[in-house]
């Protein structure tokens, strides 16, 4: 068992609904990812080999027999068809391409769209789980002489404070699901973290986004469309129709299941302005990702109500940097007689270890191969300083939709 990477399906749900998608509407395009992390944390010496030999044993991970079965029962929205390529699916490291300068990290995917969407969720979680056994301030060979593993120690110093979290969540009237596979700590934190939010989460813990951890603990996977989605979409048929072709192309594969909406790669105004009483009643509701969540919170009920629509029968999945009982309460409470409300919280509950800043990193689509030529994508966002892409076609793509 490789410790960074334990199964096919340790990743989160959005990367095989999407590859679901990409199989069944666009085998035939090829993308490029690009690492970038935001805060520029330095690596250690060393760390870009290290990393190369661990993602060079990800070519033997299969999907076991548990796994399928799995997916078929929790996951009945996944082609049939699908699970059978997943089956035969393995890793290809060529696919990755990884240099360290000084200590810069410098990542790239590129291949086909189908094959290589899978890659950003264990690339994330490995980089994290790496980077802490590197250089969190407990020494390795201290913890090799206790005859355990660097990433267990975290698991051992945060429990007590995730149980408490899954009291103090519960005891406000939240309701939330897990979403830290990508920046966690360690695979055994996540894992451990998930067991004390299931047994002290009094039933408000709705499930976890990692697939492998909710089928170890019998939970619900949950996950929807991501990001890149749009952003391809805007490379094939141009940034004016990009959310709405998106939408559409979700609605043809899953027919109304995985029904959360993600309306901020190209900002929520922007989105919402081809969120049409169709979009708004397929959708069971939206998620909220970056800028303002109570600014979100009015544009969002006001928009349904203009569309004749009870906000109260929708609801909001607030997942933008939550990491207080506080901050997700002052919401919960602003929430109150207007939506029904949600929480994603990831970091905050994989990664909250003494000592431990998680690393602030993204890997996005930044070009699809359409039509016989690479197209570059950008993502925008209600908080600029996400924006990801070109300056140049981040500028060209707000001149088309007119984003101040």
């Amino acid at each position: 068992m490789n410790r960074y990477h334990v199964a096919l399906t340790d990743l989160d749900l959005y990367k095989l609904s999407m590859q679901n998608a990409i199989c069944t509407l666009y085998p035939k395009i090829k993308a490029e990812y690009t690492f970038n992390c935001r805060d520029n944390r330095e690596f250690p010496d060393g760390f870009a080999e290290k990393l190369k030999g661990i993602i060079d044993r990800f070519r033997g991970i299969t999907l076991t027999d548990d796994e399928y079965d799995f997916l078929r029962e929790k996951c009945y929205y996944l082609n049939p068809v699908y699970l059978d390529f997943l089956r035969g699916y393995r890793y290809d490291p060529s696919e990755v391409f990884i240099e360290q300068i000084g200590p810069r990290l410098n990542l790239k995917i590129r291949g086909d769209w189908y094959r290589t969407v899978l890659w950003e969720t264990v690339l994330m979680a490995t980089i994290s789980e790496l980077y802490f056994e590197k250089t969190h301030n407990v020494k390795a060979k201290d913890l090799a002489e206790n005859g355990i593993y660097y990433s267990e120690f975290g698991t051992r110093l945060n429990r007590q404070a995730t149980r408490i979290k899954a009291k103090d969540l519960a005891e406000n009237g939240i309701y939330y699901s897990e979403f830290g596979t990508r920046r966690r700590y360690s695979f055994e934190n996540q894992d451990m973290a998930i067991q004390d939010l299931k047994k002290y989460g009094q039933g408000h813990m709705l499930g976890t986004s990692n697939v492998y951890l909710a089928m170890k603990h019998n939970l619900t996977p949950l996950g929807t469309v991501a990001h890149e989605f749009f952003a391809a979409h805007a490379a094939m048929f141009g940034y004016t129709l990009a959310n709405k072709m998106a939408n559409e192309a979700w609605i043809t594969v899953y027919q109304g299941d995985l029904g959360t909406a993600l309306p901020d790669t190209f900002t929520t105004d922007v989105f919402l302005q081809t969120f049409s009483t169709k979009y708004a009643k397929l959708f069971d509701g939206i998620r909220q990702d970056s800028g303002q969540p109570l600014v979100f919170l009015d544009k969002v009920v006001n928009h349904y109500k203009s569309l004749r629509i009870n906000p109260m029968h929708k609801y909001i999945m607030f997942s933008d940097n939550l990491k207080s009982i506080e901050q997700i309460v002052e919401i919960h409470k602003a929430c109150e007689g207007k939506i029904p409300d949600r929480y994603g919280i990831g970091t905050w509950l994989s990664n909250d270890v003494a000592g431990a800043i998680p690393l602030n990193m993204v890997i996005k689509l930044t070009a699809c191969f359409f039509d016989g030529r690479w197209i570059p994508t950008v993502k925008l966002s209600d908080d600029p300083g996400k924006n990801i892409g070109d300056p140049a076609e981040v500028l060209l793509c707000k001149q088309i939709l007119r984003i101040a």
